[in-house]
């Protein structure tokens, strides 16, 4: 009993955290679109997002945990590089190409295809059993997608938008899987520590944050439903940075010392259902009700994916 009791704390703990992470991500997702829409670039906002993160993570390390800072050894140095440079900098540049090229709910239902990738890793990689519901899934979530997007009205969407959504699927799913493999060895704020550092690294290389040219001390609108309340632009940079990125991708990666990333991912798939009901509700974003029916079959086909996993997997193999 005290086992059983300790395992479904140790659970609770985990669903909890990824559940704050998908709530902050969630409001991001529209004070992401306030900050694109005022003159940043999708480069430039990745560029202030990673290198302002890396600096909260470096202060937050050196006064609260000294340990952090410790350099990667071995296996560890490959696994935060390729974290940082896939699972940080390719993610956030996509995921903000994509929001501003497309409805916010069809940018994260498209990024949130990654659960199948890990799911697909777990088995081929990792050889995991799984269940045929992971294909029947698979099969509702490229219908639900077709809907979604009304393939059949030809290019009545942003062709690049979708590209750049489907790139941080892929760039998603890595994060979860080589986050998971990095903290096996690594703290939570050690592996964002370093991980985010290579991104910074890079990002800067291609758009120095020093050289974005914005008009940070000016009032802007909050768009929408909210476009009678202006603020200035440094504060919604702010809030993307500590409220969008810090904070979610911390829990999130503390989550993943509790549970599997594809209970992680199946839980964050609350982010495209409410990205899409705050587009709604903030951006005035409106899908049609084939659209609707299309997203809740994606979601559907993610959750019956998820479930198809055997539950005493194998023993995890090394990404490196």
């Amino acid at each position: 009993m005290g086992q059983n009791a300790a395992v479904s704390t140790q659970r609770g703990v985990g669903v909890g955290l990824v559940v704050t992470g998908a709530l902050l991500f969630i409001l991001n997702s529209g004070v992401s679109r306030v900050a694109l829409r005022s003159g940043i670039s999708s480069l430039e906002l990745a560029s202030l997002r990673i290198t302002g993160t890396f600096v909260a993570l470096l202060l937050v390390a050196a006064l609260f945990r000294r340990s952090a800072l410790r350099l990667p050894r071995g296996r560890e140095v490959v696994l935060v590089v390729a974290l940082g440079l896939f699972g940080v900098a390719a993610l956030q540049f996509l995921y903000f190409v994509a929001i501003d090229r497309l409805t916010i709910g069809l940018a994260l239902l498209l990024e949130f295809q990654a659960p199948f990738l890990v799911a697909l890793w777990a088995k081929f990689v990792q050889r995991n059993q799984v269940t045929a519901r992971l294909w029947w899934g698979l099969g509702m979530a490229i219908l639900g997608l077709a809907a979604a997007t009304e393939v059949w009205k030809g290019a009545s969407f942003d062709t690049l938008g979708i590209f750049a959504a489907l790139l941080a699927a892929a760039a998603f799913a890595a994060y979860f899987l080589l986050g998971e493999s990095a903290q096996q060895t690594m703290s939570s704020v050690g592996t964002m520590f370093w991980s985010f550092l290579v991104a910074a690294i890079a990002v800067n290389v291609a758009q120095p944050f020093w050289l974005v040219d914005a008009p940070f001390t000016e009032q802007v609108s909050l768009l929408g439903n909210l476009s009678h309340l202006h603020v200035p632009l440094w504060c919604v940079v702010t809030s993307v940075i500590v409220l969008g990125t810090l904070l979610p991708f911390g829990v999130e990666l503390a989550a993943l010392r509790y549970i599997p990333p594809t209970t992680v991912t199946a839980i964050a798939m609350l982010e495209p259902v409410g990205a899409a009901a705050l587009g709604w509700a903030w951006h005035q974003e409106a899908l049609g009700v084939v659209a609707i029916i299309g997203c809740l079959t994606v979601v559907a086909g993610i959750l019956l994916a998820e479930s198809s996993r055997a539950e005493h997997p194998a023993d995890p193999v090394a990404l490196t």
